[in-house]
Formats: C-alpha cells, sequence, structure tokens
C-alpha cells in the first residue's frame, strides 16, 4: 500500500504522518506542494497538520490552492482516499472535498491537550478497527478547530452515518461536538486530533495507530 504525504511550507506534522503509515505498513512518499503531480500508484493521500503557509486569509486557504492540490481532488473525485489531520481538515474544507468550515476556537485560544473521542461509526476504512461507541483518547493542538455547517448539511451528516469522531467534552465550540467527518462516499476523512501523536508506546498509547493500521489493512485487502 503507497501513501503520499503532501508537504507544505509551515506544515509540522508530516514527519509524524509519515511514521505513522510507515509503522502500519504503507510504503510513503513525500510530495512537495509545488508538484502537479502524485507518483505512481498512490493508494491514499495524508494532508497533515501544521500552519501552512503561516495560516494566512483562513486556516487551509492558501495551501488549497497549491499546485498539487489539483492532484489530490483527482485523486478523490476518482474514488482515492485522502486523510485531512488538524490543518489537513481545515485543508480539505477549503478545497471543497468535505462540507463546512473550521472556525476560531469558541474560547478564542489555542488549544493543546490530550483528550476523549467518541468513535461515531466503525463503517469506514478509517475506522473499522475501532467499536462505534468506543472512547479513546487522542491529542489535538489547534486555534481554528471549530467545526461549524449549515443545519441541512449537518443533518445529512448524520443521517448518512458520516460523523467518525465526536468530542466527549468540547474544547472548541464546533457544532454537535464533532472532531471528524466523513465523504460522501467514506473515503476522505478530515478530523481535528492528531492519531499520528498517539501512535506509539512511548507517546502514551498507541489508540491513534488504529485508524492507520485500519486503513492500510482494509486497502490491502481490496
Amino acid at each position: 500500500m503507497h501513501a503520499a504525504v503532501i508537504v507544505f511550507p509551515g506544515s509540522n506534522c508530516d514527519r509524524d504522518m509519515k511514521v505513522a503509515f510507515e509503522n502500519a505498513g504503507a510504503k510513503v512518499s513525500m510530495v512537495w506542494h509545488k508538484d502537479t503531480e502524485m507518483p505512481g500508484g498512490v493508494d491514499v493521500i495524508g494532508v497533515p497538520g501544521g500552519f501552512s503557509f503561516g495560516d494566512y486569509l483562513r486556516c487551509g486557504a492558501i495551501a488549497a490552492n497549491s499546485p498539487i492540490c489539483q492532484s489530490v481532488k483527482a485523486h478523490a473525485d476518482k474514488g482515492g482516499y485522502v486523510l485531512g489531520i488538524c490543518n489537513g481538515f481545515q485543508v480539505l474544507t477549503e478545497t471543497g472535498l468535505l462540507p463546512g468550515v473550521l472556525l476560531r476556537n469558541s474560547g478564542l485560544k489555542y488549544v493543546c491537550k490530550a483528550l476523549d473521542l467518541k468513535v461515531e461509526t466503525s463503517n469506514s476504512a478509517y475506522t473499522s478497527g475501532y467499536n462505534a461507541g468506543t472512547t479513546i483518547t487522542i491529542p489535538i493542538a489547534h486555534h481554528d478547530g471549530n467545526y461549524y455547517a449549515d443545519d441541512d448539511t449537518l443533518a445529512r451528516l448524520n443521517d448518512e452515518d458520516r460523523v467518525a469522531f465526536r468530542y466527549v467534552e468540547n474544547p472548541n465550540g464546533s457544532q454537535q461536538d464533532i472532531a471528524g467527518i466523513l465523504s460522501d462516499n467514506r473515503r476522505v476523512l478530515g478530523m481535528m486530533p492528531h492519531p499520528e501523536r498517539m501512535a506509539e508506546e512511548t507517546h502514551g498509547n498507541t489508540e491513534g495507530a488504529t485508524l492507520f493500521s485500519s486503513l492500510v489493512g482494509s486497502l490491502e485487502t481490496a
């Protein structure tokens, strides 16, 4: 299984994502944002956390217009898998691959801590290794993680079982405690918490590693 991890100016979790994919058994290519094409045979694209382009304009807005993001969109449009974490989630909403927007945290402060998430669905390649309803501990680190969408979009996300994770205690004001969502074909996942930072024994627990092993296992089986 071949994963590509995008690197923007200001990315700071690209290596963490690479290691998490490799530990799950994937081959990983690092792709610079000015590239226009993905390496051959890529199965999943990872859009990492950080502060792409210094979070100017809106978080993820400039990155979403980088040359490589046309290839990210084309990959998703063909049914490919895309994982966006933190700033990557913001980029995916800016490209239109996921609905909604990430606003400034309601407390107007940067929040960095480990917290509990409820796994809302096991019906995706990313979450199949968890039982729905399970609580896992994953860290967050963001200033603009307040998920907002209109009422129709929220209803659709709930009706179609596309909310992947919810916060047990909402740290940022996100509507309906949403921490991560899936695309309509369930192959694009955006989430604000960082599973790649809770993926090795030295991190304190490995509950985040399950997301990567679930994805790699699902794609290798397919």
